[in-house]
């Protein structure tokens, strides 16, 4: 896109780097077929949420850590850069060597964040969230090879259980947003509010004089890093942050829920697994947990474990047929505070019957 202030070339060339090639994956998975897993996986999902597909899941790729940061570097192209286009026509007299220094910072910063994510990611669903922006891109159900593989040797699992149990979690996340239809659109339409906030944020100074480059840098950053409450301040935008931290705890929530509620009869070292697997979120140390924090990774470890205590409460409350009800409608989403209290959105929202 002209105009745009990143050089997504070179940040592609940095997450490469930085993401590493590990050589020795394809040993220790040799014999997991993933299109078997995934196909068992999407029945015993369906079966378990009750959902009904109007989107096809897509077909399950097992790719390097290379191929996962390129496949990012299309997705997160399409959030930023509209953004950025906006930013760069503000600039004025700076746009010269304010341009070329913001593009250098921010290539550099997104290419070492998803370098380092390439280096962490066991599997994903690629949602293309804004569609106006995504060029006919279609969703991808990712499995990243090596940290798989590495995964497996650090907790000395079964292969085949190892990644029955990832791909039952990211085929959970192909059902939701293939199985409710109102889901992406809802999650894409507080992103955008929120974007739509940033870029006033850089427009507001113009009524007095030029914007300058450090508020440009600040909310550009911000928004690359996905520090939504970096850009917020005021009510409304709080409100818009509260919907999209709570559709996100529930996703990530319901996922983790599914994944261990219908996995116990394939695994048999599932209380093992989801140990090592907690463990593995909680115990990043020296510039990995600065890396976490500053990439939003424990905002999003919090989503796990206050959306799965939210699932697992109400399935025991009211059981499943109370869970499938969270996807009724946008209405029937919890707030953050029935997050906490799920007795609470039962009430408002649960008639048994």
């Amino acid at each position: 896109m002209p105009g745009a202030m990143i050089d997504w070339v070179v940040a592609e060339w940095i997450a490469a780097r930085i993401a590493g090639t590990p050589r020795d994956a394809e040993p220790v998975l040799r014999g997991v077929d993933l299109d078997a897993l995934a196909e068992d996986a999407q029945r015993r999902v369906l079966a378990y949420t009750g959902l009904r597909l109007s989107v096809p899941v897509p077909a399950p790729e097992a790719v390097d850590r290379r191929e996962w940061a390129r496949a990012n570097i299309a997705s997160t192209r399409t959030l930023i850069d509209p953004l950025l286009q906006s930013a760069a026509g503000r600039l004025g007299p700076a746009r010269g060597p304010g341009r070329l220094w913001l593009e250098a910072v921010s290539s550099a910063e997104i290419g070492v964040m998803l370098g380092f994510l390439a280096q962490r990611v066991l599997g994903q669903y690629e949602l293309i969230l804004l569609d106006e922006y995504a060029e006919g891109r279609q969703p991808r159900l990712l499995f990243v090879a090596p940290n798989l593989a590495e995964a497996v040797r650090r907790f000395n699992a079964d292969p085949q259980e190892f990644v029955t149990w990832v791909t039952l979690h990211e085929v959970t996340h192909a059902v939701q947003f293939g199985g409710v239809p109102w889901l992406r659109e809802y999650l894409a339409e507080q992103i955008r509010e929120l974007l739509r906030s940033a870029e006033q944020r850089i427009e507001r100074p113009r009524r007095l004089a030029l914007p300058s480059l450090e508020r440009i840098t600040d909310v550009t950053r911000a928004v690359l890093r996905a520090d939504l409450v970096g850009i917020v301040t005021s009510e409304r935008e709080r409100e818009l942050l509260d919907r999209a931290q709570a559709v996100m705890a529930v996703v990530e929530g319901h996922a983790e829920h599914v994944m261990d509620a219908v996995a116990p009869e394939l695994l048999p070292s599932l209380p093992r697994l989801r140990g090592a697997l907690d463990r593995r979120r909680r115990e990043q140390r020296g510039i990995a947990r600065y890396l976490n924090r500053l990439l939003g990774f424990e905002m999003k470890l919090r989503q796990y474990a206050q959306g799965k205590a939210f699932c697992d409460r109400v399935v025991e409350l009211g059981g499943k047929d109370a869970l499938h009800h969270v996807f009724s409608s946008p209405q029937a989403l919890p707030t953050l505070a029935e997050l906490e209290a799920p007795e609470l959105w039962l009430a408002r929202t649960w008639q048994p019957g």
